[in-house]
C-alpha cells in the first residue's frame, strides 16, 4: 500500500498554483467593484483545490491503467509505480470531485446562482475525461485549451461572478492572463514527455507540434499576461506591479529556450506555476485596491 507521503506526492502539490491563482485573480476583480464576499471566496478556493487534486488522481489512474506512465520521466505516479491499486486512486479522484461538488453547492446557495451547478458538472466532466474514458481529449491535443478554459476563464470569471454578480473587462483580462500561464505549465509538462508520449500513442499538443514549436508556444503563452498587464495598466497603474512576476519566469524561459530535455524541464513547471501565482496575487490586489 502507498504511504501517506506517496499519496501527498501523487496529489502533485506543485500544481496547486493552478488552483489558487484563478481564485486570487477573480476575488481581486470582484473586490474592485465592491463585490468581495469572503465566505464565497473561501468556498470557491476549496472547489478549485479539490478539482485540481481530483484531476491529478484521475490522470494518475487513467494514464496508469493505459500504461502511459510505465516509463515516466516526470513526478512520481501512484498507479504507474505500482505503489497503489488503480481502484484506490480512482476512488480518491472521485472523492475529491465529490468534495468539490459540496463546496460548489455552498457557493451556489450563498450566491443564488443556481445555473452554476451546470458549470460545476462540466468542470468535473472535463477533469475526468481529460485522460479518462474511451476517447480522452488530452490524448488528442486539447489539453492546453481545456486548461485555459477551466482554470483560466471559468475559474477566474466564475469566482468573480458568484461574488459580484457580474464580470468586468478587467476580470476578463485577468482570466486570460491566468489561463495563458496555466496552459504554459501544461505545455512545459508535455514538452518534457514528448518522447514517451510518442511511444505510448498519447498525442498531446506538444507531440503534434513537435519540440521546436512547443517551445515557441511556451514562450508566447508566458508573455500574454504581461501584455495584459501593460494594457490594464493604462487604466490602473497599480496593475503594473504584475510585471514583477517576470522575475520567477527568467530561469524557466531560459531552460525551455536553451533546449533542455527530460528531467531538466521539471523545475520549469514549478517556476512557471510560481510566476502564475505571483502574477495573480499582484494583479488581484491591484484590481481590488488600486
Amino acid at each position: 500500500m502507498a504511504t501517506v507521503a506517496q499519496w501527498i506526492e501523487g496529489a502533485r502539490i506543485r500544481t496547486f498554483p493552478n488552483a489558487i491563482a484563478p481564485v486570487l485573480a477573480g476575488t481581486g476583480a470582484a473586490a474592485g467593484i465592491d463585490g468581495f464576499d469572503p465566505l464565497i471566496a473561501v468556498l470557491a478556493l476549496l472547489v478549485s483545490m479539490f478539482l485540481i487534486i481530483g484531476v491529478n488522481f484521475a490522470n494518475d489512474y487513467s494514464d496508469g491503467i493505459r500504461g502511459t506512465d510505465d516509463d515516466r520521466v516526470g513526478p512520481f505516479r501512484l498507479v504507474g509505480s505500482g505503489a497503489a491499486r488503480p481502484a484506490a486512486v480512482r476512488n480518491a479522484a472521485w472523492t475529491c470531485f465529490g468534495l468539490a461538488a459540496l463546496a460548489g453547492l455552498g457557493v451556489v446557495v450563498l450566491s443564488g446562482q443556481w445555473w452554476m451547478l451546470l458549470v460545476g458538472a462540466l468542470c468535473i466532466a472535463g477533469a475526468w475525461y481529460y485522460t479518462g474514458g474511451k476517447r480522452p481529449y488530452g490524448y488528442a491535443g486539447f489539453g492546453e485549451l481545456a486548461v485555459f478554459v477551466f482554470f483560466g476563464l471559468v475559474a477566474v470569471l466564475g469566482t468573480m461572478y458568484v461574488q459580484a454578480g457580474t464580470i468586468s473587462g478587467f476580470g476578463i483580462g485577468a482570466a486570460v492572463g491566468v489561463g495563458a500561464l496555466s496552459s504554459a505549465v501544461l505545455v512545459a509538462n508535455n514538452l518534457r514527455d514528448i518522447p514517451s508520449d510518442r511511444v505510448t500513442g498519447k498525442r498531446t499538443l506538444a507531440v503534434l507540434l513537435g519540440d521546436r514549436d512547443t517551445r515557441t508556444l511556451y514562450v508566447a503563452l508566458t508573455l500574454v499576461p504581461f501584455l495584459i498587464t501593460v494594457l490594464i495598466g493604462l487604466r490602473n497603474s497599480w496593475v503594473l506591479l504584475g510585471l514583477l512576476a517576470l522575475l520567477p519566469l527568467v530561469v524557466p524561459l531560459r531552460t525551455v529556450v536553451s533546449g533542455a530535455q527530460g528531467r531538466a524541464l521539471i523545475p520549469a513547471l514549478r517556476d512557471t506555476g510560481i510566476a502564475m501565482l505571483v502574477w495573480a496575487a499582484l494583479t488581484g490586489a491591484a484590481l481590488a485596491f488600486g
